[in-house]
């Protein structure tokens, strides 16, 4: 009789199979729930994913459809009409200004003398070389930073003052006699002046050398390639023209033509 009660007791206290059977299905159900409520149903997916497919038909659609190849479409970015204009433009800025001030030399030389002969030469000099570095500075500018025309205008505006200054002192490979001969003993301005372009130019002409030579001799992975970066190469280039203008003023060359 005691054995039977106690079976009966352990049998209550642990449960039977159906119970536990029931109890676990009824966890996994909720487990269940809670993962469908918390993940996103297929509907809510397709919901998501239809504006976007709709706005890449949108896209899509927006693009229009060309037969044109990228030769076809380069020469349409080419602009060729308008780089022969500006062509054009800087020839124009070279034999127009360069004719106008020598007109000015040889028909106006009295009232080009009366104006001019109290300015120092030095002032002379450091005028046209600061118009010819403008010059130069342009056109760099113009190949380096992008859009590039503002710099374009920069360099014609600079090229069209550097070729008047150059007509007015009549320069050329032997200036000082040529000078002399319309200026007389007043020939000194006009010689000041043509040195300071030819300082401007023999500073490019230094630079351009020493430039090439980096980029030759310096391999890429060096720490001397600095040297070659854009800032570092126009510091360079200003220091040359710096020294080249001062070779110009202190350097009795003015005395000397």
């Amino acid at each position: 009789m005691n054995e039977t009660t106690n079976a009966i007791g352990a049998a209550s206290a642990a449960g039977t199979p159906t119970d536990v059977a029931s109890t676990n299905a009824d966890t996994s159900v909720s487990d269940a729930n809670v993962l469908a409520a918390t993940a996103e149903s297929p509907t809510d997916v397709a919901k998501t994913a239809e504006p976007r497919a709709i706005k890449a038909k949108v896209s899509a659609s927006s693009i229009p459809e060309s037969d044109l190849s990228l030769a076809d479409i380069g020469r349409r970015r080419a602009h060729p009409a308008r780089w022969a204009a500006y062509i054009l433009t800087v020839l124009a800025a070279i034999i127009g200004p360069y004719w106008l001030g020598r007109t000015l030399a040889v028909n106006n030389t009295a009232w080009l003398v009366a104006h001019l002969s109290g300015i120092d030469p030095r002032g002379i000099a450091l005028v046209s070389w600061a118009v010819t570095v403008v010059t130069f500075v342009g056109l760099a500018m113009a190949v380096v930073v992008s859009p590039s025309w503002p710099w374009l205008i920069v360099f014609v505006v600079g090229l069209a003052c550097e070729q008047f200054v150059a007509g007015l002192c009549i320069l050329k490979t032997n200036f000082w006699y040529s000078t002399y001969v319309v200026y007389g003993e007043h020939s000194g301005l006009a010689n000041a002046a043509n040195l300071g372009i030819l300082a401007a130019g023999a500073g490019v002409a230094v630079f351009a050398v020493l430039w090439v030579g980096l980029l030759v001799v310096i391999k890429k992975d060096s720490p001397f390639n600095v040297l070659t970066r854009s800032w570092s190469s126009f510091i360079l280039f200003f220091v040359l023209e710096f020294a080249a203008l001062l070779i110009v003023l202190f350097g009795g060359l003015l005395n000397t033509v």
